[in-house]
């Protein structure tokens, strides 16, 4: 169970809609073996279903990226069985709904700082050395709402992330890992939906599209 398996292992966090799903199915469709982590079952099972059908392979992972020791069981389990992470790809995301900031609500928020910035915290110290242990790559997504009405819990916390993530970015540039930000084009997602519930949405991008766009500028 210990020896390193031929597969490249890819951890997707966030995987279980959206462009997480659609870069995890990517994935195990070239070869990847995807650790993928959600917390809705029902969304993994049916990214196996899809992983498998393509000829590839997948462990899935259902844990709250919010609860520490969840992910510290996830980081000693990679560890073990792989040694290291070759990809890790941050997808997951609280979407907060969008309302004037003097009618912000405080479950929301609470919400949005621990998914979207403190569980990054827990996260980076926890996948960094397994990254490190086999020259792998960090992907995060930005999506700048800094200072725009109506934004409030996600636009704040979203850029709190993305300001934690620069700074990885700079200390690593030299040493490792490499930490990538890439920009995703607007897309069809549930998590678009819920902030432009009347946009016409046929000109928006495909996940799957953009899966493959941003992979083959990352690898």
């Amino acid at each position: 169970m210990t020896n390193q398996p031929k597969k490249k292992l890819a951890l997707v966090t966030g995987a279980s809609r959206g462009l997480g799903f659609a870069i995890a199915e990517e994935l195990g469709k070239q070869g990847w073996h995807v650790m993928a982590v959600a917390r809705t079952v029902g969304g993994l099972e049916a990214l196996d279903d899809r992983i498998q059908a393509a000829g590839g392979s997948a462990t899935l992972a259902p844990l709250d990226i919010t609860k520490p020791e969840e992910m510290l069981t996830l980081a000693q389990g990679i560890a073990t069985r792989w040694g290291g992470a070759d990809l890790w790809v941050h997808a997951a995301i609280h979407a907060a709904p969008l309302c004037p900031t003097g009618h912000i609500d405080a479950e929301d928020v609470e919400n949005s700082v621990n998914t979207n910035y403190v569980a990054v915290t827990t996260l980076i110290p926890l996948v960094e050395p397994l990254l490190r242990a086999v020259d792998g790559t960090a992907v995060f997504f930005d999506d700048d709402h800094t200072g725009q009405p109506f934004w409030g819990s996600y636009g704040a916390t979203k850029a709190a992330q993305m300001s934690l993530v620069r700074g990885w970015q700079a200390e690593t540039a030299k040493i490792g890992p490499k930490v990538v930000i890439a920009q995703p084009q607007p897309m069809e997602t549930a998590v678009r939906a819920r902030f432009y519930p009347v946009e016409d949405r046929d000109p928006l991008h495909d996940c799957h599209e953009e899966a493959r766009r941003i992979l083959a500028e990352v690898l």
